[in-house]
């Protein structure tokens, strides 16, 4: 038999107690109003808050990403016992809490940002920005054309109606038990995502419409019954699986993350001036140098850009009529004119070597070792609470003494 107290499980200078520290030190204030079980009100304690954020810090530095597994932590790992002190941990409260704070956690993340800004740790005048494809929680035969997702609209109602009949049968009055709630619950879901697919579906078609490629409008629209805000997308091994665009936006210097966004759209162009709008409103500065890559290169985008004061820093593409990729065209506006001859300059090319070694060593960072792995949540909701919280595990580990 051995005698301890909870504080003697880790050592004094563990990296537990430093995530503790900085926990200690945020806002939490905006987590709370969701408790409903206050003082002198029927119901039993909440968890505090401070435990539950510092477990899914602890959580993301450890890449571990779902809820049962970190129950099972909290009852045989020394550090995640010494996080809530001993206190067994239900999955299903877990998990609640780690998606269903959104805005209470975009606030911290903006917030954490800020000390480091007062710091004078990060700045903001030069970003560098990549996206990341990342596993969806649903399988690749979930997604159905709209002629399957309207049939299984119209079986989904049907099970529902049957079991709601049954449920009202005079011999189940009184024996309304956890299996049927259970069923009428599942078939009430399953209804709900076939519906949200339908309004997905909807949404595909009409952007393929828009779409100058003629392969790409007649192509049938798909969506999935499982995760309807998923999205079949290309992924880094050439293969096509349901994922999310998480798109990431750093500072080069320090490397700190600042800017978080998910997407369920294939394509980037469009998603550069959103993430830095976002950076801009979340540390009130101004970003006058703009590092991307080839996908995200809108020359219209480059034109308003260069309108707001904004250097952008994107490659050229190669030429398929053999004209110099760098040289001024005709149809070309002053503003494209310049990025042309700024990346085809000796100190364009060397600001531009900031983004490889910036920002595809964060995603990998971030995706390998700090739970952005194949999402076990659904909807970009949840999704996006998921990379907040992998960001904010990045972010202050990397620069923990700052923050604690």
């Amino acid at each position: 038999m051995h005698f301890c107290s909870i504080d003697e499980l880790v050592s004094a200078d563990h990296q537990v107690r430093v995530v503790w520290e900085a926990v200690g030190q945020m806002d939490l204030s905006a987590f709370e109003e969701a408790i409903q079980s206050r003082q002198f009100t029927a119901g039993r304690s909440a968890n505090d808050v401070r435990v539950m954020v510092g477990l899914w810090l602890w959580a993301a530095v450890n890449n571990v990403s779902r809820g049962r597994r970190l129950e099972a932590l909290c009852q045989r790992d020394l550090t995640f016992k010494w996080m809530c002190g001993g206190l067994s941990m239900n999955y299903h409260t877990l998990n609640d809490f780690r998606v269903g704070h959104q805005q209470a956690l975009d606030a911290l993340f903006t917030a954490t940002l800020g000390r480091l800004m007062h710091a004078k740790l990060v700045t903001v005048r030069r970003i560098s920005q990549d996206g990341v494809r990342v596993r969806a929680s649903a399988g690749g035969k979930s997604f159905r054309r709209r002629p399957t997702l309207e049939a299984c609209l119209a079986e989904a109602e049907a099970h529902l109606a049957d079991l709601k009949k049954e449920q009202d049968l005079p011999e189940n009055e009184e024996s309304q038990g956890r299996e049927q709630r259970r069923k009428a619950q599942a078939a009430e879901d399953r209804l709900n995502r076939v519906r949200q697919a339908l309004s997905e579906i909807t949404q595909v078609e009409a952007g393929r419409a828009k779409s100058h490629d003629k392969h790409k409008r007649e192509k049938p629209a798909y969506a999935s019954t499982t995760d309807p805000e998923a999205r079949m997308m290309k992924m880094p091994n050439g293969g096509f699986n349901p994922a999310y665009n998480v798109q990431l936006a750093s500072d080069p210097t320090s490397r700190a993350i600042v800017g978080v966004a998910v997407s369920n759209g294939g394509g980037d162009a469009p998603l550069s001036e959103p993430m830095r709008e976002q950076v801009e409103k979340r540390t009130g500065q101004k970003v006058s140098e703009h590092l991307m890559d080839g996908g995200y290169l809108n020359l219209e985008a480059v034109k308003r850009a260069t309108t707001e004061g904004v250097t952008i820093y994107a490659p050229a593409p190669e030429s398929n009529k053999g004209r110099d990729r760098f040289a001024r065209r005709p149809e070309d506006s002053d503003a494209i004119a310049g990025w042309r001859s700024r990346m085809n300059s000796d100190a364009g090319k060397e600001i531009y070597k900031e983004r490889a070694s910036t920002s595809e060593t964060v995603n990998a960072d971030v995706r390998t070792y700090r739970g952005l792995g194949p999402f076990s949540v659904r909807g970009i909701a949840k999704v996006t609470c998921v990379a907040l919280w992998s960001a904010l595990a990045y972010n202050l580990m990397h620069l923990a003494s700052a923050l604690t």
